[in-house]
């Protein structure tokens, strides 16, 4: 640990599909006072997500499925997303595999690990593993959709590129992973 912080006490408020934690602890501010703080942090574990780009149609693969906090906070009834998942133990690159034949039905063979990002820090310990990927029709081999044990419904779409990012300014998409690697992939084709 950081010689700037010091533990006081921890108390887990919840613990079922992630745990949330309640901490106490000093922090050692830049004026050299320690201030006693207390903060609730959610841990559900780390993930990684996906944009899949088609060079020669210049389109990519998004996913649309309900969110139930984006529809308590907006009364959104969809988000259009990067596909994604939780780690649960396997490598990035493993999981992300796996979501994309879960959530899209395509099998790629080369992904680029991109970088990796905290989403919320102030209150989520997740980080997501950024990744980029190109496919062609031939690498679709199932239906995706997501899977019916963990609750999913998942439309997929393939977007023109141009259309993906208009749907940013028009807010028709609003997850903060996918704008990411919309406006990443963006400025990789602007560098080119």
């Amino acid at each position: 640990m950081d010689d700037s912080f010091k533990l006081i006490s921890t108390a887990v408020l919840a613990n079922d599909w992630g745990k949330l934690t309640k901490y106490e602890f000093d922090l050692l501010h830049s004026d050299g006072v320690w201030r006693r703080q207390t903060r609730e942090v959610y841990d559900r574990g780390n993930g990684a997500t996906c944009l899949l780009y088609n060079p020669d149609r210049q389109t990519v693969l998004l996913t649309r499925q309900f969110r139930l906090p984006a529809f308590i906070n907006g009364n959104v009834p969809s988000l259009v997303e990067t596909p994604a998942g939780l780690l649960e133990g396997a490598a990035p690159e493993e999981r992300m595999r796996a979501e994309l034949m879960e959530e899209t039905g395509f099998q790629v063979s080369n992904l680029s690990h991109l970088f990796d990002i905290y989403m919320s820090p102030g209150s989520v310990s997740e980080y997501l593993a950024f990744f980029y990927g190109t496919y062609t029709d031939g690498d679709r081999v199932g239906e995706g959709g997501g899977t019916l044990e963990e609750g999913e419904d998942i439309g997929v779409m393939e977007i023109d590129l141009d259309a993906a990012l208009a749907m940013i300014d028009s807010g028709e998409i609003r997850d903060g992973k996918t704008v990411i690697l919309l406006q990443h992939l963006a400025l990789k084709l602007l560098r080119a």
